[in-house]
């Protein structure tokens, strides 16, 4: 067993100390699930004025969940005191593992983490919490970048099941396997990925948004309807309300880092709708407008009542979304439990892509790409070889 396995197996029987930089949500949700899994926590950050609104948050937390009986006013001052708060690095030295969380710029990610090696121990694991960067690339700042693993937190951190795993090029053998069991310690649902651009989730699922968008831009229905035809065979919510939840302009820059990221690969295109709303500040709920109107006496636009309609929108944006699942096994990204982990825990998929994609009959998904293949001869509709392969194999 290497050094860095030994170290979560460490952590795994004795809760030893974590390390967490950056005190904005992502890295103040992962200090608590990790204080609540019993580890002393470091939290540091520059700012003092954000960590001291990350106790005031943590404090506001514990005292819901205090009011709500989910634990005692005992528990929750443990948890609390489990997290101590600094704006010194050198503060991380006695750390066995610790996670970043911070702005999303690899030349920053690579100081920091050179910094952070500077002063943890030759067994501490150093993990990043990035969604968009490569894990290898942040990796190649370290002199040991075998100590460098990918762990993919999804906001809010600790109500969130899902966490990616993501070993670098570079990462130890062993060390993301250990760190999946620790994740699974700490009552995540870990999937482990590849280091691939979006790993699992944000590449799966950009057809949600993609296809949606693109059938909005043709006129074949509007957002409203587009939303209620989701909505009917399970999804939370619709597409564009998903959007506008996350930020327009937070869903934009995704799509185009991976649009970019995978050689301009037409499934990943952005929308130039998705642009507009961008470039207007129609961002969604956080400026009271986006793909609908939430300002104050807004009345949102009703969907459109048409079957047909509905089942045109479900059976294109479906297909497109297991096609992706499995060519994300297909490429070896992850495994197929993975894959169904990861979307049903980290964006709450009403089931299993993979899984969906046989009840509704392998052979039809195929049908519906080579049907929108055929009528738009563009490679964004091609059938992935494992999904054809696949339905052979039920035949």
């Amino acid at each position: 067993m290497n050094a860095f396995s030994t170290t979560i197996e460490r952590l795994r029987v004795t809760p030893g100390t974590v390390g967490v930089i950056g005190s904005g949500a992502m890295g103040s949700g992962i200090a608590q699930v990790a204080a609540a899994a019993g580890h002393h926590v470091l939290l540091i950050d520059l700012d003092e004025a954000a960590l001291d609104r990350s106790a005031t948050a943590l404090k506001k937390v514990m005292d819901r969940l205090v009011e709500k009986g989910r634990m005692t006013a005992d528990e929750a001052d443990a948890l609390q005191g489990r997290v101590v708060r600094s704006t010194s690095m050198a503060a991380l030295a006695p750390c066995d593992l610790v996670i970043e969380a911070i702005v999303e710029r690899l030349d920053v990610k690579q100081s920091v983490f050179a910094e952070v090696e500077s002063v943890v121990g030759p067994d501490a694991v150093l993990a990043t919490n990035t969604s968009s960067l490569s894990v290898t690339a942040i990796a190649r700042a370290l002199e040991a970048p075998e100590r460098m693993v990918g762990l993919h937190f999804f906001n809010p951190a600790p109500l969130m099941p899902l966490v990616e795993v993501i070993p670098a090029l570079q990462t130890e053998p062993g060390l993301d396997a250990a760190c999946f069991e620790l994740m699974a310690r700490w009552g995540k649902s870990p999937a482990l990925a590849k280091d691939t651009p979006g790993f699992i989730v944000n590449r799966v699922a950009r057809p949600f948004y993609g296809e949606a968008l693109r059938m909005v831009e043709e006129g074949i229905a509007d957002m409203a309807t587009v939303d209620e035809a989701m909505r009917s065979v399970g999804f939370r919510m619709g597409p564009f309300e998903l959007m506008d939840f996350i930020g327009n302009d937070v869903n934009y820059a995704v799509t185009e880092s991976v649009f970019a990221a995978m050689y301009f690969d037409p499934r990943y295109r952005p929308s130039l709708v998705q642009k507009r709303h961008a470039e207007a500040h129609w961002l969604g709920r956080k400026t009271g407008r986006g793909y609908y109107d939430y300002r104050e006496g807004a009345v949102r636009p009703a969907p459109v009542a048409d079957p047909k309609l509905h089942q045109l929108i479900q059976d294109r944006i479906l297909a497109m979304l297991i096609n992706e699942a499995f060519d994300a096994m297909h490429m070896n990204i992850c495994s197929e439990a993975d894959v169904e982990t990861a979307m049903t825990r980290g964006v709450n998929y009403p089931k299993g892509l993979v899984a969906w994609g046989r009840e509704r009959g392998l052979a039809q998904t195929i049908a519906d790409l080579d049907a929108l293949s055929n009528r738009y001869g563009e490679d964004r509709y091609r059938c992935c070889p494992l999904l054809r392969e696949a339905a052979a194999q039920e035949a």
